[in-house]
C-alpha cells in the first residue's frame, strides 16, 4: 500500500525550509512528505531577503488555489499541516473537502476572529513606496516571533528561515482586505479531523485567538481538537522544541486512525 501523503504549508515571513526537520521526522515514520514553497518562492531565505523585488505580491486566494492544486495532484488525499497563514490555508482546504485531515499550528484567524491590533502596531513595518513585500528585521523577529528563544537561537532561526511577506496577503489576513477571503465553513460535518495548535507565549497569533477559532467549530460534529503548548512562541515549528510539537501531531494522527500506510476510513 502506498505511503500516506503529508503536505506541509508554511506561513508568512517563513521559508519552506522551516519544514525540513518535520519532513525527516514524518518520512522516518513512513509518510510520503511534500513541503512545496509558495508561488515564486526563492531557493533560500537569505536570497529572498537580498532580492525581495523578485517575490510576487501574493493574495490569499492565489495561495490557497496553489495548494489546492498540490492536494488535487496527490494520488490519494493527504494530511495537511500548516503554520501561521498556512494554518488558515489548510482549514480552508479541509472545509472544501480536500485532505484527509488537517493540523493548523499558530494559525492566522478565520471568519473575522480579530488579531490583537494591527501588525504595524506591534513593530512590523508596512510596505510603502510601491514595495510589494513587508520585511522583518532580526531584532523584531526575536521580539515578536522567537521570543522564547535565546539571542543566538533566534538569530539562527532568522538567518535560515525568515523572509519578507507579501503586502497584499498581510492586508487580507489582517482584516483590511475584501471580506470573506478568510472564510471557513466551520460547521461542516463531512470533513476530516482537525487539530488546532497554539503556543501560549505566541505574540503574533496569541493563544486566545486560537481558542476563539476553536470555539467557532463548536457546532460541527466532525472531530476538532485543541492543543496548547506552554512556554512556546510563534516559532514552535522550528525552535528547539519543534520535536515535541511534531510528535504530538503524529500521535494525534494515530488516534484518528491515520498512519503512514493506513488511511482513515
Amino acid at each position: 500500500m502506498p505511503a500516506t501523503p503529508v503536505v506541509f504549508v508554511h506561513g508568512a515571513w517563513f521559508h519552506a525550509l522551516c519544514w525540513e526537520a518535520w519532513a525527516h521526522r514524518f518520512a522516518a515514520r513512513g509518510f510520503s512528505v511534500l513541503a512545496p514553497g509558495w508561488p515564486g518562492e526563492l531557493s533560500t531565505a537569505a536570497e529572498a531577503r537580498r532580492s525581495p523585488e523578485r517575490l510576487p505580491d501574493l493574495g490569499l486566494r492565489a495561495l490557497t488555489g496553489h495548494f489546492a492544486g498540490v492536494v488535487r495532484s496527490s494520488e490519494s488525499p493527504p494530511v495537511l499541516v500548516g503554520h501561521s497563514v498556512g494554518g488558515l490555508v489548510v482549514q480552508q482546504l479541509l472545509a472544501d473537502g480536500l485532505g484527509l485531515a488537517a493540523v493548523a499550528i499558530a494559525s492566522a484567524p478565520v471568519n473575522g476572529v480579530p488579531l490583537p491590533g494591527p501588525l504595524a502596531g506591534r513593530g512590523l513595518p508596512s510596505a510603502g513606496g510601491g514595495q510589494a513585500q513587508v520585511p522583518v528585521s532580526a531584532h523584531r523577529f526575536r521580539q515578536l516571533f522567537a521570543n522564547t528563544s535565546d539571542t543566538e537561537g533566534a538569530a539562527e532561526l532568522y538567518d535560515r528561515y525568515a523572509v519578507p511577506a507579501p503586502h497584499r496577503l498581510l492586508t487580507e489576513v489582517g482584516g483590511g482586505g475584501p471580506s470573506g477571503l478568510t472564510a471557513v465553513d466551520v460547521g461542516r460535518r463531512a470533513r476530516g479531523p482537525l487539530l488546532l495548535v497554539s503556543g501560549q507565549e505566541d505574540r503574533l497569533v496569541p493563544d486566545a485567538v486560537t481558542r476563539a477559532v476553536y470555539k467557532q467549530y463548536g457546532d460541527s460534529t466532525a472531530v476538532t481538537e485543541l492543543k496548547q503548548f506552554a512556554d512556546r512562541s510563534h516559532t514552535l515549528v522550528v525552535d528547539s522544541g519543534w520535536r515535541s510539537v511534531a510528535d504530538h501531531v503524529l500521535d494525534w494522527l494515530g488516534r484518528q486512525g491515520i498512519g503512514a500506510d493506513r488511511r482513515r476510513r
